[in-house]
């Protein structure tokens, strides 16, 4: 914990706090980047997982080539710091929805805004949308690789859609996407990596279904965090989309994809109470870690984190500002100590808090604030 705190005592921390180391969080940025380099793709962030313009910034610099998010309101505010690529990689269905979509691609003539279409319909209703505002609108064909959410069938189904979108005026395509978020229920990292080489096989077959009557020239995007560097360095592969990457979590350390030292992101924490010798109440609960166990259903994570330093000690459960730990009956925690979690998801724990605290690796301190915080629509 000294590399965090860095002369700061435990009495100048008021918690819970959600604070980001910032070298760590550089060293993930750059390893990705690289790895985008090495293999020839290029990377498109979603920003979902911080939501804060200076690690957006910090991933521009490293070249990413825009971003992804899945609301119009994250949308909205990195637009207005100047974003010049945004692909909304969720279905926009609706009236408001599309007169939103058109009212950013009106204020901010100057960018690329992105989406994706899963069926014939909703390709339809984008590009009768689209004519109507006399704008082109550019999509991704969205593929289900095996997630079981949003997305139309890898192979003849896909490659039919992609057909019907060559013919509607109003939308330009731009190729094929997926997110194979079934990694996050992996029991291995074996298992990642199988999924990953599935995620980027089934648009890449799907494309040689299309290249064979001369549609040729698809983007091929895929995302996930897990699998990205197994499906990102397929040849073919033109786009990643990672965004727990900068943070990394508990549930990356259990898939193997990460290690406790390159999780960013930690919440540090006060204890209350020490109610009996095995049980301590700490001031972060749901409304500050969350109740994820692992992202997408998956419950493979013990407890609410990881407690970095006692690692025997498990968040049992999570009110709304209290978190139940249960310790070793000797264990030297006492009331008033402050305690640093790895949470099992980052994101949303990002999302819950309205500013970070940066961690410089001199000690310096900077708060930067969560500027897409609670754009749910």
């Amino acid at each position: 914990m000294a590399q965090l705190w860095q002369g700061l005592t435990a009495e100048e921390w008021d918690t819970p706090q959600v604070v980001v180391h910032r070298g760590r969080l550089q060293d993930n940025i750059a390893s990705m980047a690289a790895f985008a380099r090495q293999h020839g793709v290029q990377v498109r962030p979603h920003v979902k997982t911080h939501k804060t313009w200076e690690i957006f910034a910090m991933q521009q610099a490293a070249g990413a080539v825009g971003l992804t998010c899945a609301k119009l309101g994250e949308a909205e505010v990195f637009l207005q710091r100047g974003v010049k690529s945004v692909l909304v990689a969720y279905p926009l269905v609706g009236t408001r929805k599309l007169e939103r979509l058109f009212e950013l691609m009106t204020r901010f003539p100057a960018a690329e805004v992105q989406t994706i279409v899963d069926s014939p319909e909703r390709a339809a209703e984008l590009a009768q949308a689209a004519a109507a505002q006399g704008v082109e609108l550019p999509v991704w064909v969205k593929v289900d690789s095996g997630l079981r959410r949003v997305g139309v069938s890898p192979g003849a189904p896909a490659a039919e859609l992609v057909r019907e979108v060559r013919k509607l005026s109003g939308l330009r395509l731009l190729g094929l996407l997926t997110h194979a978020g079934h990694a996050y229920g992996a029991a291995s990292y074996e298992q990642v990596a199988e999924i990953g080489a599935a995620e980027a096989g089934c648009l890449l077959e799907t494309a040689e279904l299309l290249a064979a009557e001369g549609v040729t020239g698809l983007g091929i995007s895929v995302g996930s965090t897990p699998t990205v560097k197994v499906s990102g360095a397929v040849p073919g592969v033109t786009e990643i989309r990672p965004g727990n990457y900068v943070f990394y979590d508990a549930t990356q350390v259990r898939l193997g994809v990460a290690t406790p030292e390159q999780c960013a992101l930690r919440v540090l924490t006060r204890v209350v109470a020490r109610p009996e010798a095995g049980r301590i109440v700490i001031d972060a609960g749901a409304k500050t870690l969350a109740l994820d166990k692992g992202a997408h259903g998956s419950d493979a994570v013990a407890g609410h984190g990881l407690i970095v330093g006692h690692e025997g000690a498990v968040i049992e459960r999570l009110s709304e500002e209290h978190g139940v730990v249960r310790i070793a009956e000797d264990s030297p925690i006492r009331v008033g100590d402050v305690l640093e979690i790895i949470p099992n998801h980052s994101c949303p724990v990002a999302n819950l808090t309205d500013e970070l605290t940066a961690i410089g690796e001199d000690g310096s301190l900077e708060t930067w604030n969560v500027i897409a915080r609670g754009k749910m629509r």
